[in-house]
């Protein structure tokens, strides 16, 4: 029985973690620092760090946090969240991290794929797809923190990111972030069956049968964020994973 990596997801804004709801109302969780060492003795198997303001405010990543961070952490790291070119993907890979994990600015430079893929390896370049369904419409990939739409399906998107040489795929729900309803396992399996790169599946899980939907659907990896940051859904901060859990492929 494969093995499938279960992934927390921690959200970065101004040295505090957060979590959101659909992408808004993000409310304070606590010190990253803190965090990063209850997965190391729970044994995470990685950690997504995302500082989800840092392309909307046209910034770079807070390196020196991100440092720290990264130095405490047991496991591999992904970091997204201001890289808008390759400089900026250089100094993410000097701080400590094995991947970077790439969105809005792959609707303007699809290319920096390669730029970072040639010398890091694709396996080191995750693009992530935040998605959801505007009114009238089929679902679309959208960009910085859910606020631009493109005018690109997940399933066309997933396609030209696996083109232009990512060795991973995420994909993530705005509508379900935060609320505990599951995963988006229609667009898990429409994606997943179109792509043949690993997929992250990202968006809704609140128990672990929902990891298990996902795998079923094609997640070849699932990741979450309230789940791991609060004890259960409306409930206080409890920083917790499910050790020894294995979700069958």
């Amino acid at each position: 029985m494969a093995r499938t990596r279960i992934i927390p997801v921690l959200l970065l804004n101004k040295g505090g973690l957060y979590k959101t709801i659909k992408f808004k109302n993000p409310a304070y969780i606590g010190d990253p620092i803190n965090a990063v060492k209850i997965f190391n003795e729970k044994e995470a198997d990685e950690l997504i760090l995302l500082d989800y303001t840092a392309s909307v405010d046209k910034r770079e990543p807070d390196f020196v946090k991100i440092s720290e961070i990264a130095s405490e952490a047991f496991m591999p790291m992904a970091y997204g969240g201001g890289i808008r070119n390759y400089d900026t993907a250089k100094k993410v890979f000097d701080a400590g991290y094995e991947k970077v994990i790439l969105n809005s600015i792959l609707f303007e430079d699809l290319k920096l794929v390669d730029k970072i893929a040639s010398v890091y390896g694709s396996q080191a370049v995750v693009g992530c797809i935040d998605f959801k369904k505007p009114l009238l419409s089929k679902n679309k990939a959208f960009g910085y923190s859910g606020t631009k739409s493109s005018s690109h399906t997940p399933v066309e998107w997933a396609k030209q990111l696996q083109q232009a040489g990512v060795g991973e795929i995420m994909i993530n729900s705005i509508e379900l972030d935060g609320t505990w309803d599951g995963y988006a396992t229609d667009v898990i399996k429409e994606v997943s069956s179109n792509i043949n790169v690993p997929l992250i599946a990202c968006g809704g899980a609140g128990t672990l049968d929902d990891f298990q939907k996902a795998v079923d659907n094609g997640a070849s990896a699932v990741a979450a964020g309230s789940m791991f940051v609060f004890q259960k859904k409306g409930m206080g901060v409890l920083i917790n994973f499910p050790t020894g859990k294995v979700i069958s492929k």
